[in-house]
């Protein structure tokens, strides 16, 4: 359900038509770019019949010089019949959507309003001033979409596909907040995980079987960091020792605790 919520204690943002500042010249150049592909191009017909359906995943953003990694899921789609949804990392929207030449007529854009925090925050904040002036150039190639505003600023994006694999993956925490510094990594042969907890690294046995993790005693190093990374230190300490549910969802990674809360991860590129 898309609702607006405030909280005086943080920032506040009309998302809805920041969004749309920022989709509107993002699709139009992904029309124009498709509808001059010629023979270049991997799907012939219109700009809508190019672009409608796929999933096109935010990897990186660049800004005065400056890239911004994706901290979270943040993705396009759109959708057939005239729509438009996706995220920009913290929010979520949709709306309807119409092909005028090489543009992109947005209009009923809805979006939640959730205040953002810790490294997500600047992520969204990167990703609305790579393209709130101007239209950007479009460059498609072999599943990736380049994005080029006239000022150098850039938005990197990848074709979404399968699910990112739950072993093997460096899944970095985005909640509870460690300032982008904790991390975990399931090793199916080894039936481990390890990583780091923000401050000290941690190591488990971890068992995985029918969409549950059993994650065992961890084993942690012994320093001593500021308070707010030890306290988030704390928490994640609580998903150890005990059976956990978890849910992969493209490059999101869920651990819930039974009858208690979750911590959410994503995987970078």
């Amino acid at each position: 359900m898309y609702t607006h919520r405030h909280n005086p204690r943080k920032r506040r943002t009309v998302l809805a038509a920041a969004t749309a500042a920022l989709l509107v010249p993002l699709v139009a150049a992904c029309g124009s770019e498709q509808a001059g592909a010629g023979a270049d191009s991997a799907t012939a017909g219109t700009a809508e019949q190019s672009l409608t359906g796929i999933r096109w995943n935010v990897d990186s953003v660049t800004v005065d010089g400056t890239t911004h990694r994706a901290t979270s899921d943040a993705y396009m789609i759109l959708t057939e019949g005239g729509g438009v949804e996706g995220s920009y990392g913290c929010n979520s929207f949709r709306g309807d959507s119409a092909l005028d030449g090489d543009r992109v007529r947005l209009d009923l854009l809805k979006s939640t309003l959730v205040a953002c925090d810790g490294p997500g925050r600047e992520f969204d904040h990167a990703l609305l001033n790579a393209f709130t002036a101007g239209n950007p150039r479009a460059e498609a190639k072999e599943g990736r979409l380049t994005l080029t505003s006239g000022d150098g600023n850039t938005v990197l994006f990848s074709e979404g596909g399968a699910d990112t694999p739950l072993h093997g993956t460096k899944w970095k925490i985005t909640s509870p907040d460690a300032e982008g510094r904790a991390h975990l990594t399931f090793d199916e042969e080894e039936g481990t995980v390890s990583g780091s907890l923000g401050c000290n690294k941690v190591n488990a046995d971890a068992t995985v079987r029918d969409g549950h993790i059993t994650v065992g005693t961890p084993t942690t190093t012994r320093m001593v960091c500021e308070d707010s990374l030890m306290e988030t230190e704390k928490r994640l300490l609580k998903f150890f020792d005990t059976t956990l549910s978890y849910r992969v969802d493209h490059r999101t990674m869920t651990l819930t605790r039974e009858n208690g809360p979750s911590v959410e991860f994503f995987a970078p590129t």
